[in-house]
């Protein structure tokens, strides 16, 4: 090869040309399509004798996600601006050592040849780790016998330098990084990955609860008990050490799953099955996390038959014993009763395995629990050989956190989880800070069997096939800009091949596969000038460390407002969510070699009726996906819940509508999820049915609160901006931690503690903050049942498109909670959520029109007509003139009582409370609008206590109106009763004056 700088005409003609700048240029107006940034020509080449042009860029062209379209059109531009004489030539294009079209990635070739060495499967047919054998339908073509094991970045940890557990990131906008990534991959990714049938194994604790009960054969917490039943074979002790609770608080090296032991028994093909139970007893009712625990040992069993009871009915699992054994194993969350009972308890049969099989039983953990890994700060001397204990300082009592465990760092759930400390203590146990972060990497190696630091240790024998690290730390931009999205990737290690020789390249087809899916979809969905970063190739602990193909996202900066304004909407979340499984969905495929399916969509337009006495129809419709064409439902699953208990294990239909059998004076509960071959949707809104034996009437119950969104915010530019009110959280949220409080945009960071401008308090970290729960036809149900009426639900989506008849109810519950128009960030795309949408006004009308009862109730009823610039005329007199109501304020009260007052109407009586502050217990209505009767025949029937202002409003005339400022699920529940008692009397009542 020769240098432009060879003798010859040709050459000097070229290097006289400036075509170093000319194909920079050029170049750059490529990489400018991409990302903002350039490249430039390091150094051309010429080889006269073999013909050959080689033209090296610099490594940021590596950064791009390019295609095969993308290389056609680079090497199209470079070789349009050589001279003619070298135009024949066969030209070659560098970066970071690649040519450019080893930059594509697999999934993305058709002519060009796949990179093999990029491929690496984990084709052995052993079962997978767990196995939901209760699910009535089957997975073929999502991530069913995958492993990803994935974290969200930092956790709450102990700072030893100042002495004192602090977040690892500052308190931004109303959250704090080490929550916000958990707000993603909690309720969202992880669900999204094991709903297309892939174990996810993660570093934390994913259980919200604080409340933690472990039932084990050595020690139990409560009265909860461990007892075994022997049939034809009988438990024995095991050989060796299991866990223990033996301590309240663990210091430096103190192992729970080496203080303990556990328990063994052989297979039984035929005869009597022999059991392990765990009852535990439950503190309190709710929705826990289950985790079991075993012993691997050389002949463990394949399909371990664990059987979790609760009050849903029981869930099977089969449970590979071969893998994970010494650690917590996550089988799914259950609602679970108060106390202790046989109704809701966890079993392990040792049938269906070959009977030379050994199942082995150790601890069960039900919820997530606090802190108790207690820490201290530097202390002087040296390690004890024995324990990895260092002194302590004089007069220092280990501190632990204080908080859920969920909302620590990696480090301290690795040492409850078994885990040996030289994976997740690197620095002699004196800077939790590093050992955090390093602890991930080297946990991933610890699952797939073996370590760097582990040399003699084969760790959990888990296949990894990829690992993913979630972070929102991409720097601040002053203007109202936004940062947008950057992945990181490492291949320049270990000579560039993972231990198993797969070349590490596949990490960067990862990372181009997950930004391209993120970046696309954010600019589809909400915003189309999201900004797409660089792809980096960098020695990050994180994207070093594992040895499996791993990512680690830079999603968007916490620090920038205009980033956050999108960040905190739980739709964005989902669709991000959703973009990072398909994303990983398609690599696994590829390193497979299957065709991929994507995970349906929420069913839409759900809607219930009765079909006869003693039976219900329930009818919904698909939603289509325009971002993912395999995403098409093939079948429906029904979960059914009674009373207040959990959901059942479903039935399969393969139609949009399916009629169920009911018990007279039980209140039935719904939801629907979609599957086709890669999985199952999230589910639907619940919608509930009551048939009472003798009922005063029907009531069709009209669920019209679906908004989600983040907290309202406002921009004054160059000058002040914020966040100024909760939002509307999914169901429940975890990463809000208090309000916001200071707003200037020209503050700046000082340190952690005085972080400048998005400063927010830290009053409510840690606690869970409730929102929509999707679920308020079952409360508002309750209060109708216990009034003597049957009621049935459907969605405020099924009116809007199907024209659900109304006329055959004589009362009709329209729901609409905090539903209000809203628009996402600076309002890319249009708003959302209005409460009286055109279909629900016509349907009110003739509803009215024909003599109908209506009751409405929702905090922003009048605001959303009277104080939103997208609303008419039009809708404010349709509002006055059908449902007799007009908007006086949109802060009506804030002490949370309301009472009734004189009116005609001689039902309303009594004071009533509702739920005005965050609790555990209901979405909060911060400012609910104050609402006046309009027109002769309304009037006001209550009223806020602290100021009068009109909370309530009834029409009675040629038809029954009653609108409520206080929506009726935030009533305090003790209260509820009486006050839907009364509506429902006042739609009977005649009018008296």
């Amino acid at each position: 090869m020769l240098m432009l700088t060879i003798f010859s005409l040709d050459a000097k003609e070229l290097l006289d040309s400036g075509l170093k700048k000319k194909i920079s240029d050029s170049l750059t107006v490529f990489y400018n399509k991409k990302i903002e940034g350039g490249t430039s020509v390091r150094h051309i080449n010429v080889d006269k004798k073999a013909k050959t042009v080689r033209v090296t860029l610099d490594a940021d062209f590596s950064y791009l996600s390019v295609n095969e379209g993308d290389i056609q059109n680079v090497y199209a531009r470079v070789k349009k601006l050589l001279p003619d004489s070298y135009k024949s030539y066969h030209l070659i294009i560098l970066s970071a050592g690649l040519k450019v079209e080893e930059l594509v990635p697999n999934a993305y070739r058709l002519k060009i040849n796949r990179d093999e060495s990029r491929i690496y499967s984990n084709k052995e047919n052993s079962d997978p780790l767990v196995r939901r054998i209760s699910e009535p339908f089957k997975i073929k073509k999502g991530l069913q016998n995958k492993y990803i094991a994935l974290w969200p970045s930092h956790g709450y940890y102990y700072e030893q330098k100042r002495a004192r557990w602090e977040w690892q990131r500052p308190r931004l906008f109303q959250t704090v990084e080490d929550l916000n990534s958990e707000s993603y991959i909690f309720p969202y990714l992880v669900p999204m990955l094991e709903h297309a049938g892939a174990n996810v194994l993660l570093p934390r604790e994913r259980d919200y609860h604080s409340v933690e009960v472990i039932v084990d054969n050595d020690t139990s917490c409560y009265r909860s008990v461990y007892k075994e039943i022997d049939g034809k074979n009988s438990w024995e002790p095991g050989a060796g050490f299991g866990f223990a609770r033996k301590r309240e608080v663990y210091l430096n090296g103190e192992n729970p799953f080496t203080e303990g032991s556990y328990r063994q028994i052989k297979a039984v093909g035929k005869g009597t099955e022999s059991l392990a139970e765990w009852i535990p007893d439950m503190p309190e009712k709710g929705k826990y996390a289950v985790y079991v625990s075993y012993k691997t040992l050389p002949n463990s069993a394949e399909e371990a038959l664990y059987t979790v009871y609760h009050l849903g009915g029981k869930t099977e699992f089969k449970v590979n014993q071969k893998m994970g054994g010494g650690t917590w194993i996550f089988l799914g969350s259950f609602m679970f009763d108060k106390g202790k009972s046989d109704v809701c308890k966890i079993t392990l049969s040792n049938k269906g395995n070959k009977k030379e099989d050994i199942i082995t039983a150790d601890a069960v953990k039900i919820g997530g629990g606090m802190g108790n890994v207690a820490r201290f700060p530097n202390a002087t001397g040296s390690l004890t050989s024995d324990t990895g204990r260092l002194p302590l300082p004089i007069h220092y009592t280990p501190e632990v956190s204080g908080y859920p465990r969920y909302v620590e760092g990696a480090r301290y759930w690795l040492q409850l989880a078994g885990v040996p400390d030289t994976v997740y203590s690197h620095t002699l146990f004196q800077d939790d800070y590093s050992d955090d972060y390093q602890s991930r990497g080297y946990w991933v190696n610890y699952l797939a069997g073996g370590s760097e630091v582990l040399p003699n240790d084969q760790g959990l024998n888990i296949p990894i096939d990829l690992a993913f690290s979630f972070h929102t730390d991409a720097g601040k931009k002053q203007a109202d800009s936004i940062i947008g999205t950057l992945g990181i990737y490492m291949t320049q290690f270990n000579n560039g091949i993972f231990k198993n020789g797969q070349s590490r390249m596949a990490s960067r087809d990862l990372t181009t596969l997950v930004m391209d899916q993120v970046v696309n979809d954010i600019r589809f969905s909400y915003e189309p000038e999201w900004t797409r970063r660089a792809m980096w190739d960098r020695s990050y602990s994180e994207a070093r460390v594992p040895n499996v193909p791993t990512m680690l996202l830079e999603l968007l900066s916490h620090q920038n407002f205009a980033d956050m304004r999108y960040n905190l909407d739980p739709r964005f979340r989902f669709t991000v969510s959703r973009a990072i499984y398909k994303g990983m969905l398609k690599f696994i495929a590829g390193q497979y070699g299957y065709k991929y399916v994507v995970q349906p969509l929420p069913v839409m337009e759900f809607n219930t009726r009765f079909s006869s006495e003693n039976q219900v129809k329930l009818q919904w419709s698909p939603a289509d996906d325009p971002l993912e064409p395999t995403a098409v439902p093939k079948q429906y699953v029904v979960y059914t819940r009674i009373g207040d208990g959990d959901f059942d294990n479903g039935q399969v239909f393969n139609d949009t509508s399916c009629v169920l059998s009911i018990d007279k004076d039980k209140i039935y509960s719904f939801k629907v999820t979609a599957v086709n071959s890669g999985g199952e949707s999230f589910p639907s809104e619940i919608l509930s049915v009551c048939r009472k034996s003798e009922e005063k009437g029907e009531v069709l119950i009209v669920n019209g609160f679906t908004r989600i969104c983040a907290p309202e915010s406002f921009n004054i530019k160059d000058s002040l901006a914020g966040f100024i009110d909760y939002g509307i959280p999914d169901r429940v949220q975890t990463n809000y931690i208090g309000s916001m409080y200071e707003f200037r945009r020209d503050e700046e960071w000082t340190d952690d503690d005085a972080p400048g401008f998005g400063a927010s308090n830290g009053d409510h970290e840690a606690r869970i903050v409730l929102g929509n729960s999707f679920d308020y036809p079952f409360i508002h149900g309750q209060s109708i049942a216990n009034a003597g009426f049957s009621f049935v639900s459907c969605s405020k989506e099924s009116v809007c498109k199907n024209r659900i008849l109304w006329d055959n109810y004589p009362v009709v519950d329209l729901i609409l909670g905090k539903e209000k128009e809203t628009i996402m960030a600076k309002g890319a795309k249009s708003a959302a959520f209005k409460a009286f949408p055109k279909e629900i006004q016509d349907a009110i009308s003739d509803y009215c029109q024909h003599g109908g009862n209506i009751l409405v109730t929702g905090a922003y009823l009048g605001s959303d007509l009277w104080n939103n610039p997208r609303a008419t005329d039009a809708e404010r007199k349709w509002a006055s003139n059908t449902l007799k109501f007009c908007w006086r304020n949109e802060g009506g009260a804030l002490t949370g009582r309301f009472k009734a007052v004189d009116s005609p109407f001689e039902s309303f009586k009594g004071n009533y409370n509702y739920f005005n502050e965050l609790n555990d217990t209901s979405y909060v209505v911060e400012r609910p609008d104050a609402i006046e009767p309009a027109g002769s025949e309304s009037y006001t029937i209550l009223r806020y206590s602290e100021n009068n202002l009109s909370a309530g409003v009834a029409y009675k005339g040629a038809y029954s109106s009653c609108v409520l400022g206080i929506p009726f699920e935030s009533v305090k529940p003790e209260m509820r009763d009486d006050l839907m008692k009364r509506i429902l009397t006042f739609f009977e009542q005649k009018i008296s004056r």
